[in-house]
């Protein structure tokens, strides 16, 4: 599983005038909405990575490579651009009739900002957050929380369907081996079961030292958080059936962030039945 990237390009030409004060525009119509947007208190943060995404915007780059380079990772975006008539009346009046929807997203918490002198170009975003490094364990018992609860109704996996199954545990030598792949995966950015060293999910749980009898694997790249995970991997037949399995009774989950790997964020979920 990956983050998608969701951005739209508008252009608009108006009559030359006045430069507008892009910042207080766009708060003024958060705050008091538009459409059938009602007002938010939730002002959009100027961020220098994505108005430097905006300059290279103003400069020919293509929106991807302008984000791309600036450094800044989006879960969604926006671009919008603004010629002629860049007067903070004539501005906010465009914003309000043509593009409430890209200013009102609730998604929508950053933006970039650009004055080429006669062209204001923007660049609305959601930011892509990733857990803290500090929060694993928080985030591994919640996936776990997870996982029980699918276990305790059953579930429907592609076309099998699965009767409840007994609650797993969580077991700290298949977390080590967790770890050790979603660290290994963010080093080379792909999604694989197997390691670089060519190894096994059984040979990494029994590497770090789980005497095991069954063991299984889910992997994932790109969620944001424990319940996106989850809910990508019971969405998943063949993930579906490893969290079902009722042979297994304990598991573990780790996740490594890396932001200059192609998803930043990669996820190991491992299963057991120990000897």
């Amino acid at each position: 599983m990956r983050a998608v990237l969701i951005w739209a390009v508008v252009a608009i030409f108006l009559a030359p005038a006045a430069f507008a004060d892009v910042a207080d525009v766009l708060s003024s119509v958060r705050a008091s909405g538009c459409g059938h947007y009602r007002g938010s208190n939730s002002k959009l943060r100027e961020q220098r990575n994505l108005s430097a995404a905006a300059r290279r915007l103003a400069r020919g780059d293509s929106f991807d490579t302008a984000l791309v380079r600036s450094g800044y990772r989006a879960k969604q975006s926006a671009s919008l651009r603004i010629s002629g008539n860049t007067r903070d009346d004539a501005v906010e009046k465009l914003l309000r009739s043509q593009f409430c929807t890209e200013v009102m997203q609730p998604a929508f918490r950053d933006v970039g900002i650009f004055d080429g002198g006669r062209e204001i170009w923007l660049i609305v975003a959601e930011p892509f957050t990733t857990p803290a490094i500090q929060d694993a364990e928080t985030v591994s018992r919640r996936v776990l929380e997870l996982t029980n609860a699918a276990r305790a109704r059953g579930a429907r996996c592609g076309a099998d369907s699965f009767p409840p199954a007994p609650p797993l545990k969580l077991n700290e030598l298949l977390n080590e081996a967790s770890l050790d792949h979603s660290r290994d995966m963010a080093a080379r950015s792909t999604l694989s079961h197997e390691g670089h060293d060519g190894s096994t999910p059984a040979e990494r749980a029994g590497r770090a030292g789980y005497k095991w009898k069954v063991v299984g694997e889910n992997l994932a790249s790109g969620p944001q958080s424990a319940e996106e995970v989850a809910k990508g991997w019971l969405a998943s037949p063949h993930h579906c059936t490893n969290i079902m399995d009722p042979r297994f009774t304990e598991m573990a989950v780790a996740y490594y962030v890396d932001k200059k790997s192609r998803s930043v964020i990669y996820w190991t979920q491992m299963f057991g039945l120990p000897r």
